[in-house]
């Protein structure tokens, strides 16, 4: 986080460093072409510098201090005073420049001719109008006050966009931040329960069945680990959350009874796809833990599909009735976080589709990887 902040910083110097450079390199090339006189560069120097302070200061100061904090008055207070303060010294700029900068007898015959003209009366008729040059100072003010006005409003501008930018940052990073604990959540939902069930049925099978008692405890360890371990490196192959979801289901069996018929399919190839761990277990649980009876008839279907980069995962379930309505609403809460999900990670490129209806309860989840 800190080396990209710092990275950022550094491109965002760089460009001011280069638009400064391009600026103040500008009379060179003024200067080399046309054979600028030195009284113009002093005075394109001197109103630069102006500009730049003025951007800077209400880059840096004002707009950070009181446009962002809603002190809007004391912001356009200070940009008065401040454009204001400026106009003088720029004013008082030009006049020390021009009072020591060297005229041409040229020059200086101009200015006689345009004064003569500016006071000679116009003939009578009003035949031939004279054009009179137009006063420098009011030229002046006209070209400073828009001048400033513009870097305000650019800087101003330019400092709400990069703060935007900052929040929506923030907010990606809260996403993210949210997306870890919405897994770190749902490791902790898989395991509590699960594991205090799956634990009572290896026991109970030591005594009968020792060689399928080892098998699941193995399983159990599988499942743990991929727990622990590899859903922390932010992505998994569909082959590792396969293996998963296999040995999820293998245990779950220990508790079925014959009256539960289980359907499950999932892909032999194109197993090596790269995705976020944990996205079809909530699913599975769900459906294990709403949709079995052990006094009546019940089934679960898992398939899944994958073509052309394409996920394609539908779980049905039977829905069994004397299910406590409190624990439809938490599963409809669990399948919602699910949801949530989703939208961070595959932002208009899946599709989930629940549907429930009167016996039976399914999901279908499509999800679009990138190449």
């Amino acid at each position: 986080m800190k080396r990209r902040i710092f990275g950022e910083n550094s491109i965002k110097i760089l460009l001011h460093f280069v638009a400064w450079a391009v600026l103040l390199g500008l009379p060179l090339y003024f200067i080399k072409r046309w054979h600028v006189g030195t009284d113009f560069i002093w005075l394109y120097y001197i109103n630069t510098v102006i500009s730049g302070i003025i951007f800077y200061v209400n880059y840096l100061a004002f707009v950070p201090t009181f446009f962002f904090e809603k002190k809007r008055y004391r912001y356009y207070l200070s940009i008065i005073i401040l454009i204001a303060f400026f106009y003088f010294v720029s004013d008082i700029s030009n006049k020390m420049v021009f009072r020591y900068a060297p005229v041409s007898n040229r020059n200086e015959q101009v200015d006689r001719q345009h004064d003569e003209k500016r006071r000679r009366p116009l003939p009578p008729g009003g035949g031939g109008s004279v054009i009179a040059r137009p006063p420098f100072r009011e030229m002046h003010l006209f070209n400073y006050t828009f001048t400033s006005i513009f870097l305000v409003f650019f800087s101003l501008g330019l400092r709400v966009l990069e703060k935007q930018g900052e929040i929506e940052k923030a907010q990606k990073e809260m996403e993210r931040e949210k997306l870890n604990s919405e897994l770190a959540f749902l490791k902790n939902q898989i395991s509590p329960h699960f594991f205090f069930n799956t634990l009572n049925n290896i026991y109970s099978l030591t005594g009968i069945n020792p060689e399928d008692s080892q098998k699941a405890i193995l399983k159990l360890s599988k499942l743990m680990r991929y727990l622990l371990y590899e859903s922390e490196k932010g992505n998994t192959t569909l082959k590792n959350e396969i293996d998963f979801m296999n040995n999820y289901i293998d245990l779950m069996k220990l508790r079925m009874s014959e009256k539960v018929s289980l359907e499950v399919n999932f892909p032999e190839k194109h197993t090596d796809l790269t995705f976020p761990p944990l996205l079809f277990i909530p699913f599975i649980e769900n459906a294990f833990k709403h949709g079995i009876s052990y006094r009546e008839k019940s089934f679960i279907k898992v398939d899944m599909l994958v073509k052309d980069n394409q996920i394609i995962f539908n779980c049905l379930n039977s829905i069994v009735n004397g299910k406590d309505d409190d624990e439809k609403v938490h599963s409809g809460i669990g399948l919602e976080n699910v949801g949530k999900r989703l939208n961070l990670l595959f932002p208009g490129r899946h599709n989930l589709k629940i549907t429930r209806l009167e016996k039976t309860f399914e999901v279908v989840l499509e999800i679009k990887l990138v190449k």
